[in-house]
């Protein structure tokens, strides 16, 4: 398996600190995703920037279609979501 270093939330400071703060407050935890973002706090914003756009606000999908899309797309890259 494939390590990726990650900053941990007890070792974010500054912008980063705040990022992991606004995720576990979007989702109630922190997900891996986000951590592996960490080395690069612009990106991982504009990247959860670009994720609320797409899943959170209105759009010609339903909060129920985008889910299940995101679900059938992870199950086929063999993906846990």
């Amino acid at each position: 398996m494939a390590y990726i270093s990650q900053i941990s939330e007890s070792d974010a400071r500054g912008p980063l600190e705040h990022a992991y703060e606004l995720a576990r407050d979007r989702s109630g935890g922190l997900a891996n995703i986000i951590r592996i973002m960490s080395h690069d706090v612009e990106t991982l914003n504009a990247s959860m920037q670009f994720y609320v756009k797409l899943m959170k606000l209105p759009n010609a999908l339903s909060s129920q279609q985008k889910e299940m899309l995101a679900t059938v797309v992870s199950g086929a890259n063999d993906c846990y979501y």
